[in-house]
């Protein structure tokens, strides 16, 4: 199933509340007053875009309006649409991991679906040819080397862990190393779901970037801030936290199958400039999905 499709099945909650408002509000429409921007900018915040996002949506049709002379439905609808692509388009979605080893850190906090996520990107990456490593960089959460490593079987690839509570910025050196020797093309590390108030723990993943950086300098890699799509608004605060401390190249959307919201990802990639990479629309290792924007878009407004 193509991503529009997949992306058009996990939306389907969103879409019973957000798609049928819109769809209410252009098929009543009778111009472009008031009333009607109030009623879009409600609309859009209760998608999650958060005031400040959906406000600024709503101010940039008012003005696209005015200069292009749209009066239909179908031309607001229209520009709508590309307005929202627009705050989506901050960047490539593209993975640059072209050195070998490159690295993808995951990061985020706890219950957001990382370590399935490292799972899914482990088969999609062997797939292509790849030789994959995964380093159990969460050595706070009994089960998470465990769980880690049924998905190292599952996708075929190696996995280097130390014992409960060891140092992760420990296990991401000897990650790396093994990396080196065993000739590995993608190091995948997992972090432990850190709370973005603690600033101890944040430090930990600063910690590991810098033996990232120490040991692989000059490596591609890609740090991805896994988010929820449940959350709502306090993904962003998350996101501003762990972008001081690691520097979020990419995001993922996980959970977009059980949530009625999503617009959250507006919010971020507006706020941050930090395009999505990836976005997980149900269980299947298939169903982590590189992402588009526009597809999104359409998925979310048709």
């Amino acid at each position: 199933m193509v991503f529009f499709d997949k992306i058009k099945e996990g939306l389907a909650k969103t879409k019973k509340n957000v798609t049928v408002q819109l769809t209410g509000l252009f098929s009543a429409f009778t111009g472009a007053d008031e009333d009607f921007y109030e009623e879009l900018e409600e609309t859009l915040i209760l998608a999650d875009l958060g005031v400040e996002t959906a406000s600024a949506a709503v101010e940039r049709l008012r003005e696209k309006a005015r200069e292009e002379g749209l009066r239909g439905a179908g031309e607001l609808s229209r520009a709508l649409e590309e307005i929202l692509v627009d705050i989506l388009d901050v960047g490539s979605s593209e993975m640059k991991l072209e050195t070998k080893p490159s690295v993808i850190l995951i990061i985020g906090v706890n219950g957001v679906g990382k370590t399935t996520t490292i799972g899914k990107l482990a088969m999609r990456y062997t797939q292509e040819g790849k030789k994959v490593l995964l380093c159990a960089g969460d050595t706070f959460r009994a089960a998470a080397a465990e769980q880690l490593t049924v998905w190292a079987q599952r996708a075929g690839c190696d996995i280097v862990r130390h014992g409960e509570g060891s140092d992760p910025a420990a296990v991401v050196f000897d990650g790396i190393a093994a990396a080196r020797a065993r000739g590995a093309d993608l190091v995948i590390v997992d972090t432990a779901g850190r709370l973005h108030n603690k600033s101890n723990l944040m430090n930990e993943l600063n910690k590991i970037s810098r033996v990232i950086d120490r040991e692989l300098p000059g490596a591609d890699r890609e740090t991805l801030l896994v988010i929820d799509a449940t959350t709502g608004q306090n993904g962003l605060i998350q996101a501003k936290q762990f972008q001081e401390y690691a520097g979020i190249t990419g995001l993922v959307l996980t959970k977009l199958d059980g949530t009625a919201k999503g617009g959250i990802v507006f919010a971020i990639a507006d706020k941050l400039r930090v395009p999505v990479k990836f976005v997980g629309v149900g269980e299947k290792a298939e169903d982590l999905l590189p992402f588009s924007a526009r597809e999104f878009v359409e998925a979310l407004l048709r």
